[in-house]
């Protein structure tokens, strides 16, 4: 089974707990943080990979983390069965999937809208209010500047692309004329 089959199977379990429980928003938080703490401390993560270490000694300082980080009880139960299974490398794979269930129950999108220049708020705005009214969900909007594309925008909304870019188009132009 794949990385991403594996993440997403996790992650959609804990996503259905998370509804029951109505703590969405709070699992994705806690499986977010103890993410962060992870990739921050290499030993840490070497200590739950290295077979050297025996699971109860595994256990015991995911308890500790677990209790510093005050992460609800279903959360911990996920990240012991996640150690359990060895399948705590799979974490931030599995945080990326979360938060993608969670935004789906939540009826939220997250594109990325890549301009050439700063776009003055109201332009934002405006493009928010259309990717709200195109995709019917609540837009979380990500803004990035690229100067290489000249002009024009590019929007990414997961796996879709919008490209408006002058960059693109002159690279379009520059095709025909070459082929001619």
């Amino acid at each position: 089974m794949s990385t991403n089959a594996i993440a997403r199977r996790y992650a959609k379990a804990l996503v259905q707990i998370g509804a029951e429980e109505g703590q969405v928003d709070k699992f994705n938080s806690e499986l977010t943080q103890f993410n962060t703490v992870l990739a921050a401390n290499a030993g840490l993560t070497s200590v739950f990979s290295n077979p050297a270490y025996g699971i109860e000694a595994k256990r015991e300082i995911l308890k500790e983390i677990i209790g510093k980080l005050a992460l609800s009880e279903s959360v911990a139960k996920f990240l012991q069965l996640l150690l359990d299974r060895s399948r705590l490398a799979f974490l931030p794979q599995i945080t990326e999937s979360y938060g993608n269930f969670a935004d789906d129950l939540s009826g939220v999108v997250r594109p990325t809208l890549t301009s050439g220049l700063p776009l003055e708020e109201s332009q934002i705005e405006e493009i928010k209010t259309s990717l709200t009214k195109t995709t019917g969900k609540k837009v979380m909007l990500k803004v990035q500047v690229d100067p290489s594309l000249i002009g024009g925008v590019v929007t990414k909304i997961g796996d879709k692309v919008f490209d408006g870019s002058v960059k693109t188009q002159l690279a379009k132009i520059q095709d025909i004329l070459q082929k001619g």
